[in-house]
């Protein structure tokens, strides 16, 4: 039992302390130098001795000592760990993934097109990435949603090869669930690795693992700074740090039900949960009620901590000024529960994720409504979008040109070469009509 009441911040709209959002894009504050500076001498060592140092700080911060053999999951694994996963949550990882690849293959046969304009012909194409590397947390949770979220739209996308990787327990093997996950979802490499050392070897490779091209999913602290700090070699997903809800709600809505998805999101270490609304009673309400459950809910002391350092009540005068309010805040998921909700979702212009009506919560578009909760957090949502298909391709052009356009564009290119000094340019064109 906890015996507390949550003391979450509420403020008025109008007199929100600036510094209230303080830490966020585009004001943030960064990663502890300390902690980069430590994840930098990983990854040295990493890029520096390959598998050797990879077995060494797996023994270090997971506990387990493994041979270079080891460190790929074998099919035997697999095998055990089918034995080991209950029938119906093979059934929701495999509901779970077939309800987001309908979206991910309507985005993708939207971006193939042709255009066909005045004697020009345009081809839009798109091209996968070849091989791709997929972080999943583990250690005190396992998060196969993670792993479905990530592969499903690169295997929509096409990519051939995927890795990831995942830390092993003191038994030296990888989480049952994320296994069963990888299989049903194609995953073609599975390395038992964590923390920096993964990140270090999917961007640069050892004598076991080949470097990828891409580096996907979330971790903590550790794992962001690695990500960061590869990145300058190659690309890397979203920003993705601790979890974040913002609820825009009218007096008409629930406060139970808000209670709940503000509880839900405090689950996760370092998660914020954030209430917006244009009603003061409602907001009383919602507080009441937030600390009438949190002495009788599982994770209690996480949800209270997070809810009473993360969580925030703003009341505003009208919507107007709680869509200003969200649009700063710009939050990884945003839940709108309003009478007119579809026109105050039209108005929201940085959020991860916009969720509509009462009916639909976070916590269902975390697995089974068919979008990705791969977000971006933050801030970062004013400038980035949530993972997708689009994350894992290329696009490209085919081009050709008839004579005649390129007679109607000739003296335009020969205008604008010459601006640039560029005059060869020109020549390229009016060497093709030489004889004329």
């Amino acid at each position: 039992m906890l015996n507390g009441k949550i003391k979450i911040r509420v403020f008025k709209g109008h007199s929100l302390p600036r510094d209230v959002f303080e830490g966020r894009w585009p004001n943030r504050k960064g990663i502890d130098p300390k902690i980069i500076e430590r994840v930098e001498a990983i990854i040295e060592e990493v890029r520096r001795r390959g598998d050797s140092a990879l077995i060494d700080f797996t023994e270090k911060f997971d506990g387990v000592r493994l041979s270079p053999e080891d460190l790929r999951v074998n099919k035997e694994e697999i095998e055990r760990a089918y034995e080991r996963v209950d029938d119906r949550l093979i059934s929701a990882i495999e509901y779970s993934k077939s309800s987001i690849e309908p979206l991910q293959r309507e985005i993708l046969n939207r971006l193939r097109f042709t255009l066909k304009e005045k004697g020009i012909r345009i081809r839009v194409c798109v091209s996968p990435i070849h091989r791709i590397g997929c972080y999943v947390p583990g250690g005190r949770a396992n998060y196969p949603s993670t792993l479905i979220m990530t592969v499903t739209p690169a295997k929509i996308a096409g990519v051939s090869e995927i890795a990831i990787c995942s830390p092993p327990n003191r038994n030296g093997e990888v989480a049952s669930s994320i296994l069963v996950a990888a299989d049903i979802c194609g995953v073609n490499e599975i390395y038992k690795l964590g923390g920096a050392q993964a990140i270090a070897a999917l961007a640069y490779g050892t004598e076991t693992i080949r470097r990828v091209e891409k580096i996907f999913g979330p971790g903590n602290i550790y794992v962001q700074a690695a990500k960061i700090l590869v990145s300058k070699d190659l690309p890397i997903d979203v920003p993705a740090g601790p979890s974040e809800i913002a609820i825009i709600a009218d007096g008409k809505a629930d406060p139970y039900i808000i209670a709940l998805d503000m509880i839900s999101q405090a689950e996760h270490a370092g998660a914020s949960s954030v209430l917006v609304t244009t009603s003061s009673i409602l907001a009383e309400n919602v507080v009441r009620i937030l600390s009438e459950l949190i002495d009788s809910l599982p994770n209690g002391q996480v949800i209270l901590e997070n809810l009473s350092s993360n969580g925030l009540i703003v009341i505003c005068e009208d919507m107007r000024e709680a869509i200003r309010i969200i649009n700063e805040f710009a939050p990884e998921h945003l839940e709108i529960i309003s009478e007119d909700a579809w026109e105050i979702a039209e108005k929201i212009r940085s959020a991860g994720l916009v969720l509509v009506g009462a009916y639909t919560p976070v916590a269902a578009s975390d697995y089974c409504l068919g979008t990705i909760h791969v977000l971006p957090t933050g801030g970062f949502g004013r400038i980035y979008s949530g993972l997708s298909v689009l994350d894992f391709i290329r696009h490209f052009y085919i081009v050709e040109s008839s004579k005649s356009r390129l007679m109607n564009v000739r003296d335009k290119v020969r205008i604008l070469a010459e601006s640039e000094g560029l005059i060869n340019h020109s020549f390229a064109v009016e060497g093709r009509f030489r004889s004329e």
